[in-house]
């Protein structure tokens, strides 16, 4: 039997042999509230911040967890954690949309703020519970960012090694996201009888992930952490820039967590990240291996992430160049000149970051998820970037010496050095400059962050600055005829699903006060 074939039988053995215990023993026992606070008023309705704390047990004989046999247990024989959680919701619950947003912070810091209420220039931290735009409790959405990672909030079980040193079991994450987000959406009480603050008002659950975190998911739908009593947790799975493979959780003796380490230019052969199964397709195959019905998914992908995160074996898998089907119930867009992050300020880098702002096509993507699952109105198709091969390219992540049979791709530009394809923003569409270049010197920042280069003013000011890419005077007749561009292609977005109206108006708007045109 192919090696590949027997790994897969060995996962769907194992989930299968504790899908009962899972079922039986894992759960929050008890929520504690740390703080509460109003948050504001929105369309919705007035909405308040709560902090709390979630302490769960688990069963060390049936969970799939590494070492965790090797934990203290309580006087009933579980292993205990605790996590904290920060709820955003509405007053009153039961005004909200019906959907829970499970927020997996990355490196600690909460992504839901960020991903979707940033406004275009001034933007959310990632981190920050900041209201920004407004735009997730306008629409009635409730968040709740719940804590995973060692030493960022939560309390893992832990053990000593031969050798004497404390270990913490930080596989103990995925129980965690499971058990929480399964309270919030099913629970009445915890086992003391404190309420669940959100009981009753959730009828469909969303799970959030972003870079390293979108990673982590595709590893809890793979391990079967996605099932509670035969029931599918995360009916939807929202990921921004997870590019492929997955994150291997171990035990490890901290302080800081072993999650927060990726393949980077000066150091590509990091492991534990871009592992199998890579394609989106192959990752929901061992899904179905384990008689588990997928949640539907939509990954969003950034022109940087196939240059510098190895985007491509998310679409090909481990050896050869040509994309797996993706599943009806997946959906993948690559946003043409993104950058994976966005900075604002200055850097170390050579070029000035990406100023691209992809927050639109996240928003509306959201939407579209969430009309999906709640009224099964499908999403607009997939949009892709056409690839070509890197092998020797110096600004593409080469691949792994592991993963010896892996092609790594990037897109294909145009003249100005501008992805083809994709989901074109009107600034893409009408571009000011060549947007998700590589930055040197491709330190972990710069090449996350990418670069924006602008177009010089005038066929004079090009031609003295050896620069090949046509100026602005050579591409717009004046700034009415630039303005007009950037509102017909974002119509052209709002009508196939990729911009919501109110980012419509803030575009054009954008393009209206735009001052090198007259």
């Amino acid at each position: 039997m192919h090696l590949r074939h027997l790994s897969v039988m060995i996962v769907t053995i194992a989930c299968a042999l504790t899908q009962v215990s899972f079922d039986a023993s894992a759960k929050v026992v008890r929520m504690e509230r740390i703080s509460t606070a109003p948050y504001g008023n929105f369309k919705s309705g007035e909405f308040v911040r709560w902090d709390v704390r979630f302490f769960g047990e688990l069963s060390p004989t049936s969970e799939p967890i590494p070492d965790l046999d090797k934990a203290a247990r309580n006087s009933r024989g579980m292993v205990e954690y605790a996590t904290r959680t920060t709820l955003i919701m509405p007053v009153e619950a039961l005004r909200g949309n019906g959907a829970l947003l499970l927020d997996v912070p990355n490196r600690g810091r909460p992504i839901s703020l960020s991903l979707f209420n940033s406004p275009r220039n001034v933007l959310v931290p990632l981190g920050s519970f900041d209201q920004g735009t407004g735009f997730l409790q306008d629409n009635g959405y409730t968040v709740a960012a719940v804590s995973w990672e060692l030493g960022y909030g939560v309390e893992l079980p832990t053990f000593k090694d031969a050798e004497g040193t404390t270990r913490y079991i930080e596989g103990t994450a995925f129980a965690i996201i499971r058990d929480v987000a399964d309270f919030l959406s099913s629970a009445s009480t915890d086992t003391v009888g404190t309420r669940n603050p959100l009981a009753g008002a959730i009828s469909r659950t969303v799970a959030l992930g972003y870079s390293q975190t979108g990673r982590f998911l595709k590893s809890f739908l793979v391990r079967g952490y996605n099932s509670v009593e035969g029931r599918r947790l995360f009916s939807g799975v929202h990921i921004l820039g997870a590019a492929s493979g997955h994150i291997n959780l171990r035990s490890v003796p901290g302080p800081e967590s072993g999650a927060g380490t990726t393949p980077t230019f000066d150091n590509p052969e990091v492991r534990g990240v871009n592992e199998e199964p890579l394609a989106i397709s192959d990752v929901l195959e061992q899904v179905s291996s384990l008689g588990q019905i997928a949640p539907r998914m939509i990954f969003v992908n950034t022109t940087t992430d196939y240059f510098s995160l190895r985007a491509s074996l998310g679409r090909t898998g481990a050896s050869g160049s040509e994309d797996k089907p993706l599943p009806p119930n997946v959906r993948m867009y690559d946003i043409a000149g993104a950058s994976h992050a966005l900075i604002q300020g200055t850097g170390q880098c050579k070029l000035p970051y990406a100023v691209l702002d992809w927050h639109p096509v996240m928003r509306s993507t959201l939407i579209a998820l969430d009309r999906w699952l709640s009224t099964n109105i499908s999403p607009p198709p997939n949009e892709l970037m056409p690839l070509r091969e890197a092998p020797a390219d110096a600004m593409a992540l080469r691949a792994p010496n592991y993963l010896p049979k892996a092609i790594i791709q990037i897109p294909i530009r145009d003249p100005d050095g501008n992805a083809n394809g994709g989901v074109r923003l009107p600034d893409m569409a009408a571009p000011l400059g060549t947007h998700g270049g590589q930055n040197p010197p491709l330190s972990f920042t710069c090449s996350l962050a990418s670069s924006y280069s602008a177009f010089a003013k005038t066929k004079e000011e090009r031609e003295a600055a050896n620069d090949t890419r046509l100026s602005l005077m050579e591409r717009y007749k004046d700034r009415n005829d630039y303005v007009n561009r950037i509102r017909t292609a974002a119509r052209d977005l709002e009508q196939r699903g990729f911009l919501l109206t109110d980012d419509v108006a803030v575009i054009s708007d954008a393009a209206a006060e735009v001052t090198t045109l007259k």
